[in-house]
């Protein structure tokens, strides 16, 4: 495992980010393919066997039972000192005014809530889910900072958003003296690469890292198109975020494809390690809920791939709508 500054900011994170949205519980959630505590506690230990140390989650994980799990897994399997845990707030996790959103009260509720569930008296990296139209940035922003002060957090990180929204996120907290966002946590894969226009230069120029989220866009580059899994056939956010451009993914699929047989390598390993290389990514975020899953990821991680591999993979690539935000 290779182990990368956030940005440009002192925190070490591994190269490849578990993501934990696959693991609580069903019933609290909407998620057919979530495994409950017991199943996923594996691949928690087995991730950090494999040096994974950077685990992302977020409260709206089937209802916060994601936390609670990945917290208890993480104080049985490691040191706390030794792993970093990143969590999120804007969704809405109860009926009613404040229920969601990036009010400063519901973000006050919502790290204490999240605390709580991880059993840890503070997260490495608090991120905001998504942007909110309804409340001032300066609150969000002052929010943030002032939980950085009081030490339930060591960094803040954001997700989806436009560049020029991310852009006034920073700049408030610039003007504010509040602290900034360290990382963007984005859509971004082979048949999703809008943020590279905007977003990604701001980044690299800002010196903030990237986390990209479905970097295998949902399983889609990591088999033969037109085969599909349990996850692809009820996750309705795959529906909303890859309708509408099957035939030029098609054409993407089937490049990696033809790198992955070449290499004799899976073609989760090759789809990764493009994103590895792109000039603004620190580590993708990646799901597991099968041991082939941990496998493909650790393995992308010292898989290099030639400018002749790149080119070809990239080639059959036209602009899309962004999505996921």
């Amino acid at each position: 495992m290779k182990y990368l500054k956030l940005g440009s900011s002192g925190l070490e994170v591994s190269a490849i980010t578990l993501g934990c949205m696959s693991y609580g519980t069903a019933e609290r959630g909407n998620h057919d393919w979530t495994l409950d505590e017991e199943t996923s506690r594996p691949f928690i230990r087995k991730a950090l066997e494999m040096g994974i140390t950077t685990f992302d989650t977020a409260n709206v994980y089937s209802d916060g039972t994601s936390e609670e799990f990945v917290g208890r897994a993480l104080a049985d399997f490691a040191s706390r000192e030794d792993v970093v845990i990143a969590t999120k707030v804007h969704g809405t996790m109860r009926p009613g005014p404040n229920g969601g959103g990036l009010s400063r009260v519901h973000i006050m509720n919502q790290i204490d809530a999240s605390l709580k569930r991880l059993g840890t008296d503070y997260v490495d990296l608090y991120q905001i889910h998504r942007w909110d139209d309804t409340v001032p940035i300066e609150e969000t922003m002052e929010a943030l900072h002032d939980i950085v002060k009081a030490g339930k957090a060591r960094y803040i990180g954001a997700s989806s958003m436009f560049a020029w929204q991310f852009a006034k996120a920073q700049y408030t907290a610039d003007l504010g003296g509040f602290t900034r966002f360290v990382s963007m946590q984005d859509h971004y894969n082979l048949i999703q690469r809008e943020e590279e226009r905007e977003m990604h230069p701001f980044c690299l120029d800002q010196g903030v890292g990237v986390l990209p989220w479905s970097p295998l866009a949902r399983g889609r580059l990591t088999r033969p198109w037109g085969e599909s899994s349990t996850r692809d056939d009820t996750d309705n956010v795959s529906a909303r975020v890859y309708a509408g451009t099957e035939d030029v993914d098609h054409q993407i699929a089937d490049a990696v494809g033809t790198v992955a047989l070449n290499r004799g390598i899976s073609r989760a390993q090759v789809a990764l390690a493009w994103v590895r290389q792109q000039p603004a990514v620190t580590s993708p975020i990646v799901g597991a809920t099968k041991q082939q899953h941990l496998d493909d990821a650790v393995a992308s991680v010292d898989l290099t791939l030639s400018a002749d591999e790149l080119a070809a993979l990239e080639a059959p690539y036209t602009p899309h709508e962004p999505t996921g935000f």
